[in-house]
Order: structure tokens, then sequence, then C-alpha cells
């Protein structure tokens, strides 16, 4: 069970729990489904009964499982769109059925259905929003962004944003009051990450990657704006550069197929492993010497917080809220679509292992004191509590 200082422990003696739903599309693998079982891991101890809707299925809902483990309980609305027949009455069912002081809505179905729901019924909302950018005009996409758009200067109460440049761009282009957003940083399990020393060697015998190899790792869901297929193209001059390069991807999607193909004509198959979707995630980033993630668009990524509690040197685009999490001193920053300068970064991390050491210590140090998920989670309850206090309130 996590430990809490005196202050918590008072304070959670003080505060009578509070009940909140929390209504989020689905419970697949994003970022912002795992971001929530995090939390949920700490929640209840700090003064929060809570509650999880899922909106619809996705890819099975894996993580509907591991909240019922934290003794959550959970439910799912067969909602897919929209404009499903009843999609309203449903959420708005669920609202009642939990009876909550207040909701929290992730992503945008769950944005727009619940933040309408509970505010018919006097319930004050919160909002985290996990992505960043406008969808380009004139798409279906653009015109849902626009209706969330509403749904929260409308129904939103606060506004949760995972990054300052996510902050700034959510002021800007869903035309939010710049009092109602607040910035909170993603959270991490760091002791998730504090594995023994065997394990590098472990997952890198069962993966089939040399124990000399000088490995870079990506974790992401495969599409194309990760960028992976920028660093697959960079594998052949990172191969003339450093001696026995291997890049491990961890995740699947809808690119895989299309990487494993570049891959393969470019001749990198036996340096390019493939591993999948894992739950043992800690486990992959030990078998690796840096972290590598060539994104077009990020919010604040949570896997990079994770890679740096697992002690790694990190190579990142330029975009998003990265900056705020990577800097020289624990990594190297690139600009997104830059092949020759993604090369040139990995090489000069994995081609010095002292400077990657030094990084990914500093990096370790940067992920604990600022993505700690106790400290988060003490964050957000109290933001609930002014919320649920009125504090705020138009």
């Amino acid at each position: 069970m996590p430990q809490h200082s005196p202050l918590h422990r008072q304070e959670e003696v003080a505060a009578a729990p509070m009940r909140v739903l929390y209504l989020i599309d689905s419970l697949g693998p994003g970022g912002a489904e795992q971001l929530l079982a995090a939390y949920l891991g700490y929640l209840p101890t700090i003064g929060v009964d809570a509650t999880v809707c899922a909106l619809q299925e996705r890819n099975g809902n894996p993580l509907a499982a591991l909240i019922r483990r934290l003794g959550v309980d959970v439910f799912t609305l067969d909602v897919t769109r929209l404009r499903h027949p009843g999609a309203y009455r449903r959420v708005a069912a669920a609202i009642d059925r939990a009876r909550p002081d207040l909701v929290h809505t992730q992503l945008e179905f769950a944005d727009i259905l619940g933040g309408l729901a509970a505010s018919r019924r006097r319930i004050p909302v919160v909002s985290t929003l996990h992505t960043i950018g406008r969808p380009p005009a004139g798409t279906r996409d653009s015109l849902r962004f626009s209706l969330e758009g509403w749904a929260l200067r409308r129904f939103a109460t606060k506004v949760i944003a995972v990054s300052d440049g996510a902050r700034k761009d959510h002021i800007r282009h869903l035309r939010l009051a710049p009092e109602r957003v607040i910035t909170i940083h993603n959270g991490i399990d760091l002791s998730r990450f504090r594995l023994d020393e065997g394990t590098r060697a472990s997952a890198r015998a069962e993966l089939g990657i040399p124990q000399e190899a000088a490995v870079a790792v990506t974790v992401a869901v495969l599409r194309p704006p990760k960028g992976i297929q920028d660093m697959v193209a960079a594998m052949p001059a990172i191969c003339d550069r450093v001696a026995s390069p291997h890049y491990l991807v961890v995740g699947d999607g809808p690119a895989r197929d299309f990487l494993e193909g570049q891959a393969a004509e470019l001749a990198m198959t036996d340096r390019i492993t493939f591993a999948g979707d894992r739950e043992d995630v800690p486990r992959m980033l030990a078998a690796a010497d840096a972290f590598v993630l060539p994104s077009y668009t990020e919010a604040l990524p949570t896997v990079l917080a994770e890679a740096m509690a697992a002690g790694l040197p990190i190579v990142a685009t330029r975009v998003g809220g990265i900056p705020e999490m990577v800097d020289d001193g624990n990594g190297l920053l690139v600009e997104p679509g830059d092949r020759t300068g993604l090369a040139t970064a990995v090489t000069a991390i994995l081609s010095n292992g002292d400077r990657a050491v030094r990084l990914g210590r500093s990096g370790a140090a940067r992920a604990a004191a600022r993505f700690d998920i106790r400290r988060q989670a003490a964050r957000l309850v109290a933001e609930y509590r002014q919320v649920v206090a009125g504090v705020g309130r138009r």
C-alpha cells in the first residue's frame, strides 16, 4: 500500500470520501486509459470513492480487469458513436446509478455526453484533455472537436491539461477560459521501474537480443503520428556508427505491418524486434540502453516519464509537452521528421555509455521529483474538493 506523509493522513481522516464517477470513452490500451488505472491505485487511499464507466469496448477493454483488481467498480455502456440511439439516456442513467459528488470525464464522447448529463443534474464536472492540436478543418474529427470544445466551455467546471504546452493549446483552439484550465502533469508509480540487475539479461534472452547489443527502445501504439517509421529509416545510419545496435519496438497498432515491411526492405529485420503489446513494460525498458520517441505530436507522454524512471536517457522530438520533460540534462531533442538528426542523436547516446548513464540518472531524479503518481493524485483530490465546495464555479 502506498505510504503517505502525516499531513496526508490527517487530511484523510478529516475529509469524508467523495464519490467520483470516471467517465471515459473506453478502457483500451491508450495512454489516457492507462493513466486513469494508475491514479485509481492511489485515489481511494486519499479520499475518493471511485466508480468507472466506459462508454464502449475497445480491444477488449483490457484495463477494466486491472481496475477491478484494485477494488473499483467498473461497468461498460454500448455507446460507440455520439448519435448512437439512446446514447445520452445511457450516460445519464450511469450517472444516476453512481450518484456521484463529481463527474470526471476523459476523452471526446465522455466530455460531450457526460458533461451534458452531469450538468443537467447540477453535478460539477472536471475534464482531462490528453491530446494536443486541432484536426484539419472540414473533417468529421474537426466537427467533433468543435462540439467537444462547446461542451467543455458550457459544462466543465475545471479542465485539466497534462502539460503547460497543452494548456496553451487548449485555451487557443478550444477557446477555453484560462482561469478554468490548470496543468497537472501525468503521474506514474515509480516503484514499478526499480528492477533488479538480472532483469536486463533475462529480458534480452527472451526477446532474442544479444546481451552485448546497444539497444534503443520505443513503447507506443503503432500508428504514423508516433514517427516510428523515422527511427526504422534511421537504423541503417545508426548501424554504420554504433557497434551492435538494436531497436526494440514494444506495442501494436495499425502501422505494424507497414513498419515490419519497411524493416524488411531496409534489411534490418535482424536489428529490429517487434515485441507486440506487452504487460511487462518495465521489464522491456530494463532491456534497453536508451528510449526513443520520434512523435509528431504529443501532449505529455506518460511513457517518457516511465522511461526516465527506469533510468534511460531519452531521444525525443521537440513537440507538445515533451520539452517540459526532456532537455540536455536527461536526453536529446530533435525536430519531428528529421531522420538524419534522429540517427545522430541516437548514435551520440548509444556510442557513449558513460554519457548515457549520466543522463539516465538525471532523468530518474527528474521523474521522482515531477511525475510521482502519489503527489499528482494528492493534487487532483485537492482540485476535486475545491470544485465540490463551489470554488471556481461559474
